[in-house]
């Protein structure tokens, strides 16, 4: 007979599933019937699944004994790689999800709106067959799981700027100091059309209000890094951006762009998501009349925030806000925006989140007993060492801000940076 060991630690313990492959709710965690064999899980009670792995991992925990519930497991069937909510199935079922704007993640200085959350994309992501071979590149996490929290706007420039589909094939190619895109076979030059087309295009976009843009990795017109630049006689060099790329970026420094191929990275993913979800933020504070009562609210509201990513800027920014006064609206507009997306273009080390977990622990030390304490401490010094993914700490110390009523923690977009199905934080 198999055995399923559970890791309580505070959490909610599964003891069986319902028989049948039915769902079961253990202490108001609902969860499917299909559990995997000798799988570890931590849950918390409403808050649903928070980490799964194998039973041999148990003892990795700082203090093994409080894995001593186990149940018969021998009736346990695999379900597949991860364990989800389950409303998770609903949302499978065509039930259709909501998409959360900013103002859900920040209880102060952000504006009553529901102005969606836009994001740019290469068409071809989407799965238009827009592609020089007629084909498209789909990918699955813009298409089905960020896509139900944005809107997207497919842009596709060498389609726009009129060679169709299906086209000769193109690359980027150094002639004298300037980069040229030429056709592979012919040569045939298409650099001042794209350019211009470019510059119409990005500031079309201005109006569209953006939050930020997918491009396509490698593509001589969307590439955003590393695309490759043909000499005549040398080996091609990967230094360079596509041509629309370049422009939109230069255009919008501030604005969170990231590609494809590199949002298979966990961190560069989580960073790219937390970043939109913080530039819909800050474009909804700034827009239209804001106070100086507001920009306080809002830096108060993202100080874990911008402490896990960098300490310097963090206090720059707070120098700023204390000093509004007399200053011109336009100077403390654009500086704030610039260091403040500056900041968070970094991606937060392990070190700096432990850094902000321990800070919002000191918030809560005297509202928890020494057992809790010792527990929440338990579980950062666990994240610090890899033992756990940042979604545990961080999940206590909102249940205890919401118990407690800490007001300070409940308002910090920190511990809620971006909607919790799009499971980011449970891989770094």
């Amino acid at each position: 007979m198999g055995q399923l060991r559970v890791c309580a630690l505070g959490f909610a313990a599964v003891l069986l599933p319902a028989p049948g492959g039915q769902s079961a709710e253990i202490e108001g965690v609902r969860l499917p019937g299909q559990l995997q064999l000798g799988e570890v899980l931590l849950l918390w009670p409403r808050a649903g699944l928070l980490w799964s792995g194998p039973s041999s991992g148990a003892t990795r925990w700082r203090d093994p004994g409080r894995c001593a519930k186990t149940a018969e497991a021998s009736t346990l069937r695999r379900c597949g790689t991860t364990l989800r909510r389950a409303s998770k199935s609903a949302a499978r079922a065509g039930a259709p999800r909501r998409a959360q704007s900013g103002r859900e993640f920040v209880t102060a200085g952000a504006r009553d709106t529901d102005r969606p959350i836009r994001l740019g994309v290469s068409s071809c992501l989407l799965g238009n067959a827009v592609r020089y071979d007629g084909g498209h590149r789909r990918d699955a996490f813009v298409t089905e799981l960020l896509g139900s929290f944005v809107e997207w706007v497919p842009v596709c420039p060498e389609v726009e700027v009129g060679m169709g589909t299906p086209r000769p094939a193109l690359r980027l190619v150094g002639e004298g100091g300037e980069i040229r895109m030429l056709e592979i076979a012919s040569g045939r030059d298409h650099t001042r059309a794209m350019q211009r087309y470019a510059a119409r295009r990005v500031r079309a976009l201005r109006g569209l209000g953006l939050c930020g843009y997918v491009l396509k990795k490698n593509s001589p017109s969307c590439g955003m890094t590393r695309v490759k630049v043909y000499g005549e006689k040398s080996a091609p060099s990967k230094d360079s951006r596509g041509l629309f790329a370049s422009q939109l970026m230069e255009m919008y420094p501030n604005l969170p762009v990231e590609d494809e191929g590199r949002l298979n990275d966990a961190k560069l993913r989580e960073n790219f998501i937390e970043r939109v979800f913080a530039y819909h933020r800050l474009c909804d504070l700034f827009r239209g009349r804001w106070t100086n009562r507001q920009l306080v609210a809002f830096h108060a509201a993202h100080e874990l925030q911008l402490i896990a990513h960098a300490l310097e800027p963090y206090r720059e920014l707070g120098r700023l806000v204390a000093s509004l006064a007399g200053r011109p609206r336009t100077e403390i507009r654009e500086r704030y925006q610039n260091v403040f997306m500056a900041t968070l273009s970094r991606v937060a080390s392990r070190a700096r989140n432990t850094n902000a977990l321990q800070r919002a622990a000191g918030q809560l030390e005297k509202g928890l007993d020494a057992s809790s304490r010792g527990e929440l401490a338990d579980l950062i010094h666990d994240y610090r060492l890899g033992l756990v993914p940042l979604v545990v700490p961080a999940t206590l110390l909102r249940h205890h801000a919401r118990r407690l009523e800490v007001d300070y923690l409940n308002g910090q977009t920190f511990l809620a940076p971006h909607p919790k199905e799009l499971m980011l934080r449970n891989h770094v």
